[in-house]
């Protein structure tokens, strides 16, 4: 009769444990919208570690009435109370900072928003120090994000309410058409000033008289295309107008393809991005945004594999200087 009582009291405590703890399904993402790909939740003083499913989301066991700790590496921790926990709940944390966020575009659209944007764009077109920013993957995922950004944008200057999708586009492409418009100008215009002196300098270890010939022979050959071409391949746009600039391009005709190579740019990219992205998620369900890190890699990938092939195979030959 004992072990009968005894028996029945441990069913009930273990039925009252269950009952007490609940299941719930969450997702947790940071600033960058990215979710994060393992979590752990520490309840009194327990951890347990999760990892979510391909559609980010992880089902976590925790007792009610009580509060619960997200950590993951290098975010900060997050405690809330479970109470408040809901069912599907998206729970956003925050990474630290590392020089790895500056080639992450989200990091320029989440602290700077449109105005960080079109610095970058300028800053990678026309100074020597943007050579290393994200101008490619920036637009793709601003072409994503157009809707927020214009929002951001429209908002600055008081103006607000319903606004046709057309419109959105067309004011972000042909802002940041001018900035990398500028960009490039400027960056010529470099050129133009310091290029008579430097085919006085001597060779060093970063810079040659031969570069110099080499890029004056590649612009009279390929002419306007170089500019337009150099616009989809990250650091030779940078680099581009300012050599063009060295080797006395002519002024006119940089300007033009100035123009249409950056327009070509700008809009191939904020236009793939934004219609992309609807497309995908229409058609298969699948957020471009939950995989930012692997769309722009392979942008990365896609826009640098010309520059990497003629580097490491192409043909070397003798320039000579160009002739008078």
């Amino acid at each position: 009769m004992l072990k009968r009582l005894i028996f029945l009291l441990l069913n009930v405590l273990a039925v009252s444990a269950a009952m007490a703890q609940q299941q719930i399904r969450i997702q947790c993402t940071n600033q960058y919208e990215t979710p994060l790909s393992k979590i752990s939740v520490t309840v009194a003083g327990q951890t347990t570690e999760y990892t979510p499913d391909k559609a980010g989301f992880a089902t976590i066991t925790v007792p009610a009435g009580d509060t619960l700790t997200i950590t993951s590496a290098h975010h900060k921790p997050h405690k809330m109370a479970i109470a408040s926990l809901r069912e599907t709940e998206i729970i956003n944390m925050e990474k630290q900072f590392s020089w790895k966020d500056l080639l992450n575009p989200m990091f320029y659209i989440v602290y700077g928003g449109f105005f960080l944007l079109l610095f970058i764009v300028f800053a990678e077109t026309g100074l020597f120090v943007g050579f290393f920013l994200p101008g490619d993957s920036l637009l793709f995922v601003a072409g994503i994000y157009s809707t927020n950004l214009a929002d951001d944008l429209f908002r600055k200057f008081g103006m607000t309410g319903i606004r046709p999708e057309w419109l959105d586009l067309l004011v972000l492409i042909a802002l940041i058409s001018i900035a990398g418009i500028l960009g490039n100008t400027i960056g010529y215009w470099t050129g133009r000033k310091i290029g008579p002196t430097m085919f006085h300098w001597r060779d060093r270890f970063l810079f040659k008289k031969k570069y110099l010939y080499d890029a004056h022979e590649f612009y009279e050959k390929h002419g306007g295309g170089a500019i337009i071409f150099a616009r989809f391949l990250p650091i030779v746009r940078t680099f581009a107008p300012i050599v063009a600039g060295i080797v006395e391009m002519d002024k006119k005709k940089f300007s033009f393809y100035n123009m249409i190579g950056s327009i070509a740019w700008v809009f191939s990219m904020i236009i793939a991005g934004h219609f992309l992205q609807k497309w995908i998620f229409t058609q298969f369900d699948f957020d471009l945004k939950k995989h930012l890190e692997v769309i722009v890699l392979g942008i990365v990938i896609v826009t640098t594999a010309p520059v990497l092939v003629k580097l490491f195979f192409g043909k070397k030959k003798v320039s000579q200087p160009p002739t008078n």
